[in-house]
């Protein structure tokens, strides 16, 4: 009997160790992971941004007019978010961001999200 409870606390132990770990803040554990965004808007529009592991509004930033690979980019301020969620932000685009297409970013506790999304400010 001892070895079949033995046995089964070896294998919970082993199926949580498994487990899909939380991009919580204060060790920033898996890297933001970019979903979708909304269509492209004017500044002073709304764009909304969905994922995992995206923090929030105290750890993170948006940054916008980035390139493919990841560099340089506008960080939209705090001042912007209208909300934001381990899965969801949304805000406003602010009237300095840069017009034209580029790519956005998430980064989260000093991690930059492991992918981009391509988006556009219109005039």
């Amino acid at each position: 009997m001892q070895r079949i409870f033995l046995a089964s606390l070896l294998f919970a132990g082993a199926l949580a160790s498994c487990a899909p770990r939380t991009g919580s803040v204060a060790g920033v554990t898996a890297a933001p992971m970019l979903v979708k965004v909304s269509e492209a808007a004017t500044r002073g529009g709304t764009l909304t941004i969905q994922g995992r592991y995206l923090g929030g509004p105290t750890t993170g930033r948006v940054l916008l007019g980035v390139t493919e690979d990841g560099h340089g980019g506008y960080a939209v301020p705090a001042s912007a978010v209208q909300s934001w969620t381990d899965s969801q932000i949304v805000l406003t685009i602010p009237d300095n961001a840069p017009i034209g297409g580029s790519w956005l970013f998430v980064e989260v506790g000093g991690k930059r999200s492991a992918n981009g999304l391509p988006y556009s400010v219109r005039q």
